[in-house]
């Protein structure tokens, strides 16, 4: 059985953990309100450019439709991209992308497919290396979203797209749904998706006549989508990862809490055990005299 002071010791360390778990919590919790907001004032221009995409996309076929609405014809080489945290003790929220990414790459390459990843966030690459290491053609620290980081990502995507080096790719990350539920996503950025139940434009009865083509159009405007849709991601995957991080810290400061209580019982009947014992040796020497 530990000593008295070992025990002291043990509830101190303990007090000192939750303290810094308390602290994690409020710092997410802050962070997250702003997070939250930027990911939902995002979603509504990524949802308008998906209608106006789709709107487009109906009027083009044939051999003059961009290569990124249709893709290469081909579905042999596939990029992943697969967007994390750089931090971790925010519970499963990492793994839970990385394990729906994991189980993508393995179906893949049980068919024989050619699979290249690139890493958005420390957790993902870290994760990721032990079985696809060399898979992994470019690692990105996720940091905070920004433009300038996804248009990096959307240029080296359209980069090895244009060099023929991928025919399909797909985005892989975390959508915030709820301070308790973050949902892991897979989203299809070349060919691009045209959703069925994207928003239709309401042309009020006019019949619209697009300057240049709609080609000419789509060719300016999907490369812009991808970039929209990774910075989407990302900001999606900060409110999630500050969402998922305050649940944590909120539960390790509650068992915190706990473990000092129950450190705090075995202590005292401990000290109240040697207490006795020390009264029952004055006790028996005082009676032998």
């Amino acid at each position: 059985m530990a000593s008295l002071k070992e025990m002291r010791d043990r509830i101190a360390s303990v007090k000192s953990t939750q303290k810094i778990t308390k602290a994690m919590q409020m710092v997410a919790a802050a962070k997250l309100r702003r997070s939250q907001d930027a990911a939902q004032n995002a979603r509504p221009y990524a949802t308008r450019m998906a209608a106006v995409i789709a709107n487009l996309a109906a009027g083009v076929s044939g051999d003059g439709a961009p290569k990124l609405l249709v893709g290469t014809g081909r579905d042999r080489r596939h990029l992943i991209i697969v967007a994390t945290s750089d931090r971790g003790l925010a519970g499963g929220f990492n793994s839970s992308i990385v394990r729906a990414a994991r189980d993508r790459i393995a179906a893949l390459i049980a068919q024989g497919k050619d699979v290249k990843l690139i890493c958005v966030g420390k957790k993902a690459r870290d994760q990721l290396r032990r079985l696809y290491g060399a898979n992994i053609i470019e690692f990105i620290e996720a940091g905070t979203p920004s433009l300038a980081t996804a248009q990096k990502i959307s240029d080296r995507v359209l980069e090895l797209f244009a060099a023929g080096d991928v025919d399909v790719v797909t985005l892989f990350y975390s959508r915030f749904k709820s301070v308790v539920t973050q949902i892991p996503t897979a989203k299809q950025l070349i060919p691009a998706e045209v959703e069925a139940g994207a928003q239709k434009i309401d042309l009020k009865g006019a019949c619209y006549e697009y300057e240049p083509d709609e080609e000419t159009i789509l060719a300016a405007l999907l490369p812009r989508n991808i970039t929209t849709q990774i910075l989407s991601a990302a900001l999606e995957n900060q409110a999630g990862f500050f969402a998922a991080q305050m649940a944590a810290m909120d539960n390790a400061t509650r068992n915190a809490g706990d473990m000092i209580n129950a450190y705090t019982i075995q202590y005292n009947r401990t000290r109240q055990a040697q207490i006795t014992k020390e009264l029952i040796e004055i006790i028996s020497g005082a009676e032998a005299l």
